[in-house]
């Protein structure tokens, strides 16, 4: 019988081996891929089973887990490499690389084998992020920016349920006669127990409405990224549209699971980036086109800088605060210490806005996502 020595050292071994291949998951979401919490533990399970002491049977663990399709096997082959050295994967290893951890957790998943600088350095580099959360997009460099991006990419938005009018079965709720009979041909006329249904629940509709006129152009893509992050979480259930000079519906091209390709894609499909602020017009245009406003929350995200009438922006805002769940307005400026909003715009839409909210940072876009599962 083994002693309680070997025991421990087999459980500190086994520990050390989770760490590493954590760790690695962490870096294959920095890099894009879909690694969330399940498909890392399935990866553990996996190298657990066919050895992590054997590279190849790493690799190949990680490669049928992690991946969710062909788009992320170059990423991951990259980062196979660049975090096991290339072709090795070593069991001693009890942390993954600094440069790796650095830019993803300040407490995760073995921090107690940490050395003491190894933690000063994540304390540090997770009050960088803290601020770096807080920064004004506009302000940032690109290589920022670059990373406000990656951190929208991960966002997990959810979203406020709503009772549909459709029923499901269910254990309990309203009597289903039509399965009940059915249920009883089925057994020759003799009724074994009654059925029963309620109504299903679903995700409640937003709809964003993102300026992209050239008064908005230092936060029209980091908006447009935010949108990204919505519709993939709920690509069912969210609708955006830009608007400028002209009304352009863009779900379709957001829909598409990579950030940097939808963005390619939305950067197409725009022809008025930069341009004129029509918002009066524009919105009375989505009103009298697209019924999606219906019960949904309509997000407008605008600075207000409208160049056509505002009181036809007024009129357009009333209506459309009759028809949607509620009205939430987004302003970058609204961030910034003394902002006031005087704008013609948005004199014109805030009697009927249910929220003003601000957008101009990573923090605001968190905070725009947690108010949007309650609206």
């Amino acid at each position: 019988m083994r002693d309680a020595k070997a025991l421990g050292r087999d459980a500190q071994a086994m520990g050390e081996v989770t760490a590493t291949m954590t760790g690695f998951a962490r870096t294959l979401r920095a890099a894009g891929v879909p690694a969330d919490h399940e498909r890392t533990q399935a990866f553990v399970r996996a190298a657990g089973h066919l050895g992590a002491a054997d590279p190849d049977a790493v690799y190949w663990a990680g490669r049928l887990t992690l991946c969710a399709g062909p788009d992320d096997l170059p990423r991951y082959d990259r980062c196979f490499a660049a975090y096991f050295g290339g072709d090795r994967a070593r069991a001693g290893r009890t942390a993954p690389p600094v440069v790796t951890v650095v830019r993803h957790t300040a407490a995760t998943d073995g921090a107690g084998t940490r050395e003491p600088a190894e933690r000063q350095a994540l304390a540090a580099t997770a009050s960088a992020t803290e601020v770096l959360r807080r920064r004004d997009v506009a302000r940032m460099t690109a290589a920022e920016r670059e990373e406000i991006h990656r951190l929208l990419a991960m966002l997990r938005a959810r979203r406020e349920q709503r009772r549909s009018r459709r029923y499901a079965p269910a254990a309990r709720g309203r009597l289903d006669p039509r399965r009940t009979m059915r249920e009883t041909l089925r057994r020759g006329g003799e009724t074994a127990r009654l059925r029963r249904r309620a109504r299903r629940s679903r995700p409640r509709r937003v709809v964003l409405l993102v300026d992209v006129s050239g008064s908005m152009a230092p936060y029209a893509d980091t908006l447009l990224r935010f949108a990204h992050a919505l519709v993939r979480c709920e690509p069912r259930a969210t609708e955006v549209f830009s608007v400028g000079t002209r009304l352009t519906r863009l779900t379709s091209e957001l829909r598409h699971r990579e950030a940097g390709t939808a963005m390619l894609r939305v950067s197409a499909a725009i022809p008025d980036w930069s341009g004129g602020t029509r918002l009066g017009e524009e919105l009375k245009e989505f009103l009298d086109r697209w019924s999606c406003a219906r019960g949904a929350v309509v997000v407008i995200a605008s600075d207000g800088w409208e160049r056509g009438d505002p009181s036809l922006l007024g009129q357009q805002m009333a209506r459309l605060s009759r028809l949607a769940r509620r009205v939430v307005w987004v302003n970058p400026h609204k961030g910034r210490e003394g902002y006031r909003p005087l704008t013609g715009g948005m004199r014109a839409a805030l009697p009927h806005v249910g929220a003003f909210v601000a957008g101009h940072s990573l923090a605001a876009f968190e905070e725009l996502a947690e108010r949007l599962s309650h609206a």
